[in-house]
Formats: C-alpha cells, sequence, structure tokens
C-alpha cells in the first residue's frame, strides 16, 4: 500500500477528526431532543447534511487534484439536497424525515464507498467504505422504519455516532499511513 501524500495526511486527518466531534456533539444534543420534531431538533436535523456538504467541500480543496473530486462534488449537491429535504420534510413529521434522511444516507453511502475505494491506496480508508456500506443499509432502515409504529429520531442519533467513530478510526489509520 502506499501512504497518503504528506500534503494530503494532515488536512484530511484534521477533517476526520472536526467530523468525529461534530458527530458525537451532534448526536448527544439530537438523542436529548429526539421525541419529537421541536426547536432545537429540527435545526439539528436541517444542520447535519449542511456539514456535511461542508466537509466535502473542504475535503475537495485539501485533496486537490489528486483527490476523487467529482464523487465529492456529488456528496456536496446531495448533501445540500438533503438539507432542503430534511427543512421540509420536519412540516410533515417524523417518518418523512426518516425517508428522507434514508434516502440520503443511502446515496450519500454509495459515494462515500466510491471515494474510499478510490482513495484505498492513499491509506487509512478502510473505514470509510465500511462507513459508506453500512450507510446504505442504515438508509434502508429508516425507510423501512418510516412505514412503521416506532418511527424515531433516536436512530439517527445512534447513526451519526456511528459514522463519526468511522472518521476517527480513519483519521488514525491515516496518522499511520503518514
Amino acid at each position: 500500500m502506499t501512504t497518503v501524500a504528506p500534503a494530503i495526511a494532515p488536512a484530511l486527518r484534521r477533517l476526520y477528526l472536526v467530523r468525529f466531534a461534530f458527530a458525537l456533539v451532534w448526536a448527544v444534543l439530537l438523542f436529548a431532543t429526539a421525541s419529537d420534531l421541536g426547536p432545537l431538533s429540527v435545526p439539528l436535523l436541517v444542520l447535519y447534511p449542511l456539514f456535511d456538504a461542508a466537509a466535502a467541500i473542504v475535503d475537495s480543496r485539501s485533496s486537490g487534484s489528486t483527490g476523487p473530486a467529482r464523487g465529492l462534488y456529488v456528496n456536496i449537491a446531495i448533501s445540500s439536497l438533503a438539507a432542503v429535504g430534511v427543512a421540509v420534510a420536519c412540516s410533515d413529521g417524523i417518518p418523512a424525515v426518516l425517508r428522507v434522511w434514508g434516502a440520503w444516507a443511502i446515496v450519500s453511502g454509495l459515494v462515500q464507498l466510491i471515494v474510499g475505494a478510490n482513495r484505498r491506496r492513499m491509506g487509512g480508508q478502510w473505514p470509510m467504505i465500511v462507513s459508506g456500506g453500512i450507510s446504505t443499509l442504515a438508509g434502508t432502515s429508516f425507510i423501512l422504519q418510516a412505514s412503521g409504529d416506532g418511527a424515531s429520531l433516536s436512530n439517527l442519533a445512534g447513526y451519526a455516532l456511528l459514522g463519526g467513530i468511522f472518521f476517527l478510526v480513519s483519521a488514525l489509520r491515516l496518522r499511520r499511513a503518514a
């Protein structure tokens, strides 16, 4: 395995650590307010995909010409659309939010899997590949959960926390790869 280009590794490591910290705080806040769509949970739900889009922008700028720019640009578009979709879905209730979130998780998970696979020679990307695969499965479960009686936002908090842990693991692996 080749290592991450010296200029890219520290930038990706920092970004992944920031993403972990954000996911941790976000998950705790959402879990505390997940019983309904209220004045704190709605902005949190919209903020998460916006943060994902912003992180993809930072990633594409950090990676420069060596990165998988097309996948990151797709992720920026998908996450931006998801933020709008979640904002609209919040007015229709938790099942609508879960459907939109699920669709976003499926598509962005596939993109993450592809970007990670394209970067695998750089090192530290296996957690991103696995996370992308899990995201597609989780998205499907959110859509299915929306059809049942137990529709809850709590699972989104767990999803974000698990994704954050994958970013932390990838950051630690990047440290070794660099």
